[in-house]
């Protein structure tokens, strides 16, 4: 038990320890430039999709379906334990939580918007060139585009936002904004808006271990800034690789069920639409 309690003190310590002040270990592969190479596929591995902040094990939204949908209880990746939201913005996400099964976008396969895509429970990877870095999504295809040759202002709001990237040190900083507000944070009704400003930070602590860091900001939701961190693994596994979850024809009953002439046994709250 002694062991294992150094260990969790030594967890414990490394996981507060910021973004900023981690460095890339010797053993993380470097492209020519000498740069971190972040290529290959990476997972979250935390309750984080489910809700963002501490949460115990709960019955789904579905009861019929059991200990399958579930909620699996979480530690929370929010520093200080709870988000900072305006009261009105509270009281918005709690009426998302009461209606989570048909208004939460990931159910409808709407794109997840930023930073949601990272810890959804879908791999994603990385592909870095000379001059930008894609990152592909195993979740509905979503692809977006780090841009950081020049710092290019969005065009126009969309689901994934538009991102710029820099190098501080050997640490990825992706800058975005420009989304449309209509995704979530969360299953748990955790959201913003159009206004959010979000910033990534991307540090590999080694070869297979990337620690994430991304701070919000939306002054029309939260009362001030605030971050969330986790580590995301690499899959190593022989043949790894991005598989197809084209997720439209799963939201057929969420999107259309109202229209149904005889709703769907296990979801008849979708008759009330």
């Amino acid at each position: 038990m002694r062991g294992l309690g150094k260990f969790l003190a030594i967890a414990i310590a490394a996981a507060a320890i910021p973004a900023t002040a981690l460095a890339a270990g010797p053993d993380v592969p470097r492209r020519a430039d000498g740069k971190p190479n972040l290529d290959g596929i990476w997972q979250a591995v935390n309750a984080a999709s489910w809700n963002l902040e501490p949460h115990a094990a709960a019955q789904g939204t579905v009861p019929l379906t059991g200990a399958i949908g579930a909620v699996s209880p979480g530690k929370g990746v929010v520093e200080g334990g709870t988000i900072p939201y305006l009261p009105s913005a509270l009281r918005q996400r709690d009426e998302n939580f009461a209606h989570r099964l048909t208004q939460d976008p990931e159910a409808k396969c709407f794109l997840p918007g930023v930073p949601r895509a990272t810890y959804m429970p879908h791999p994603f990877q990385f592909v870095q060139s000379d001059k930008n870095i894609m990152i592909l999504y195993e979740y509905d295809g979503a692809v977006r585009t780090v841009y950081m040759a020049d710092r290019i202002e969005a065009p126009v709001d969309s689901w994934m936002g538009w991102s710029n990237g820099r190098w501080d040190g050997d640490t990825l900083v992706v800058d975005v904004t420009g989304q449309n507000g209509q995704s979530w944070l969360d299953r748990a009704g955790n959201y913003a808006s159009d206004s959010l400003h979000v910033v990534e930070r991307y540090t590999m602590i080694d070869r297979d271990h990337i620690q994430y860091e991304a701070t919000l900001t939306d002054p029309t939701v939260f009362s001030r800034s605030w971050k969330i961190s986790m580590p995301l693994y690499r899959r190593i596994e022989p043949g790894a690789q991005l598989m197809e979850f084209k997720c439209v024809e799963f939201a057929e009953d969420v999107l259309y069920g109202k229209l149904y002439k005889t709703p769907p046994k296990l979801v008849p709250e979708l008759a009330k639409q």
